[in-house]
């Protein structure tokens, strides 16, 4: 019972200081860009990390939705979406047909999608997953650690939140709500464009 009144502190704690972060850092973004950050498709919720400005992706080890282990390091050298969802979102729902869409365009340029699946059950998630046509894995985040992790280093307020980690292992970019393809294509074209030759 303590365990459990404790984590919720944390978590909440986490939550208050990721929300104080983001609202930082969206004023610093609206005031030019002189922290390495730039403002993709005119949108203020899409960001982009100029190099050197970069914050390193934690790593973690999971169970994805289908009961099979993953760790997050099996991902270095390739751009990787990570997106931060829940079936219970409606945001969610709401960006989920763009998300899939972009994973299959992206495909060919080897860039990998990757959704942490937030305070879910797991048969809630796999619906989530089949109804709206997702065929990238997703890992289980029951009780939020991934999240509590990706906060320390983004402000990851909420869900949906999405980021797209370059080839280092490094966050080059990020969305905070809910994804359009515009962001989405704004941000990959930058990172996976130069990932897959410059196209």
């Amino acid at each position: 019972m303590f365990k459990a009144k404790r984590r919720l502190v944390v978590l909440a704690a986490a939550v208050l200081a990721g929300t104080a972060l983001a609202v930082v850092l969206l004023t610093g973004w609206a005031g030019g860009g002189s922290s390495g950050v730039t403002d993709v498709a005119g949108s203020t919720s899409a960001v982009l990390y100029s190099a050197g400005h970069r914050p390193l992706a934690p790593d973690f080890t999971a169970t994805t939705l289908t009961g099979a282990p993953l760790n997050f390091s099996s991902y270095r050298g390739r751009v990787v979406v990570v997106n931060f969802w829940g079936s219970w979102c409606a945001p969610c729902r709401a960006e989920a047909p763009t998300l899939a869409v972009t994973a299959q365009q992206y495909r060919p340029a080897g860039v990998a999608f990757l959704g942490v699946d937030v305070r879910d059950t797991t048969a809630s998630a796999l619906a989530f997953a089949r109804d709206f046509g997702i065929t990238y894995p997703s890992v289980s985040d029951s009780g939020s650690e991934i999240t509590l992790d990706f906060t320390s280093v983004v402000p990851i307020a909420g869900t949906p939140t999405t980021l797209v980690i370059d080839q280092t292992g490094h966050i080059a970019g990020a969305v905070f709500g809910t994804a359009t393809h515009q962001e989405l294509a704004g941000i990959l074209g930058e990172v996976a464009g130069k990932a897959a030759g410059g196209s």
